[in-house]
């Protein structure tokens, strides 16, 4: 590829690494500039190169790209951008919060959420037309809320349904956007240079701060605040040394979760929505299987009778990763898809390209939920599919965003019926894959049908 090309598919994280991949094969190297500025760049695009890469152990391929490193100055070490000697003590401490019996509790906040938002439209005789991608803001905003913050963030009526989720969502997005911008360039300002955009990006740094510290402050001066996130950060200790964590290291992994519990969830349900509004079959289906189970709340036990609904996720996730692209730096030597990698070449795993490769996937870009049922799921690669990564170092809130966005995607089908008003779904990158820009549809209440869920 000519080098303009290379560049603009090395920054395009969403759209570059299937470039990269059909150009280059399923491991290329990519030179952009001379070591001392830019390292070179291995990607790996094949389930078995991936699985090299994300399955060591040793910390000998490490958090130290100059992503990561760029994350660490501007918001602080949590979990997700820890050097492997700091990350492991942290992931042993923080690893309980995140159990499956744990992550149960905050099942009545997602479907709560949800319920609060869908009321406004079911209770219309018409139809209504929204931005999807701002509802489900709403709904994990206010489910992150109840969970991490015990506070209650519902909109009131007429107002604008992201309003709430901007007081999060925009300094955050401040803060990423320099991180990644910065890290892709070849030549970057000193540190100490205060820059317009770096004056931005810590100003957004410490408003996200600010607001954990208030958060932290808040359930330390009341035990009994139903914040369980924030209060079960507070209990945590590591079960080796007995140390818990600091009010520093709590709140930087409490802007780290509010990234993750609102972002990431937020997207993958408005990607589900906007297929299901442009499939019909799907929707009814997942709305027969919701309505199965009777007129309730729905609750973690309900899970195992989802199983239509949980496959229409794990699609939306194969179509619409969260992180479409993850790096990492090789600090010695190794092995990658079969080719010698030199020491200090940073190495970049392409998510999106493995999950939408046509040699790995029949018809990739179509939308088939059908795909993960038990019957066609036997003898996929595991690093073929990874939405939430792998090895050692993949995502602990896996189960938590499984369990949000599926309950989630049941209750609003239950209640409410959606037609995508646009036939393609506009993407860009932060941090993470999100909307760029609007999503529109049509909704309107649902009328119980009675249908029993198709074969």
């Amino acid at each position: 590829m000519p080098y303009r090309q290379r560049l603009a598919a090395v920054k395009h994280f969403h759209t570059g690494t299937e470039k990269l991949r059909d150009a280059g094969g399923p491991v290329t190297r990519i030179v952009l500039g001379p070591r001392r500025l830019m390292p070179p760049i291995v990607l790996a695009t094949s389930p078995q190169a991936i699985g090299d890469i994300l399955s060591i152990k040793d910390g000998t391929v490490d958090k130290t790209s100059p992503v990561f490193d760029e994350l660490r100055a501007i918001l602080g070490t949590n979990l997700v951008n820890l050097r492997h000697r700091d990350w492991q003590p942290r992931r042993r401490t923080i690893a309980p919060v995140f159990t499956r019996s744990r992550v149960g509790r905050f099942a009545g906040h997602i479907t709560e959420a949800t319920e609060t938002v869908c009321r406004r439209w079911a209770t219309g005789t018409g139809s209504v037309e929204i931005d999807l991608d701002a509802a489900c803001r709403a709904i994990t905003l206010q489910a992150l809320g109840r969970s991490v913050l015990g506070l209650d963030l519902d909109d009131g009526p007429g107002e604008d349904l992201g309003a709430r989720a901007a007081v999060v969502a925009d300094p955050l997005s401040v803060a990423l956007n320099y991180a990644m911008r910065r890290a892709l360039r070849p030549v970057r300002a000193p540190r100490w240079l205060p820059t317009p955009a770096r004056r931005r990006a810590r100003a957004a740094s410490a408003e996200l701060h600010r607001l954990a510290a208030e958060i932290l402050r808040a359930c330390r001066e009341d035990p009994d605040r139903d914040a369980p996130l924030v209060q079960a950060l507070i209990a945590a200790s590591d079960p080796v040394t007995g140390e818990p964590l600091s009010d520093r290291e709590i709140c930087n992994e409490l802007i780290i979760f509010m990234f993750a519990g609102h972002d990431t969830v937020a997207t993958t349900l408005t990607y589900a929505l906007w297929e299901l509004g442009r499939h019909p079959a799907h929707q009814a289906r997942v709305a027969a299987e919701v309505n199965g189970l009777g007129d309730r709340p729905l609750t973690t036990a309900d899970l195992p009778r989802l199983e239509y609904t949980h496959q229409v996720v794990k699609e939306a996730l194969r179509l619409c990763p969260p992180a479409p692209t993850g790096t990492r730096m090789a600090t010695t030597d190794l092995v990658v898809g079969g080719y010698r990698v030199e020491a200090g070449t940073m190495l970049a795993f392409g998510r999106k390209a493995v999950q939408q490769d046509p040699a790995l996937w029949d018809d990739p870009m179509t939308f088939d939920p059908d795909r993960f049922a038990p019957h066609r799921s036997g003898g996929r690669d595991r690093y073929q599919y990874l939405p939430f990564g792998g090895g050692p170092r993949s995502c602990i809130g896996d189960h938590f965003a499984m369990m949000e966005a599926t309950l989630a995607l049941a209750t609003f089908v239950r209640r409410i019926t959606v037609e995508s008003r646009e036939d393609s779904f506009p993407l860009t990158v932060h941090f993470t894959m999100v909307a760029d820009g609007p999503v529109p549809a049509t909704v309107a209440a649902r009328e119980s049908t009675g249908l029993e869920l198709a074969s």
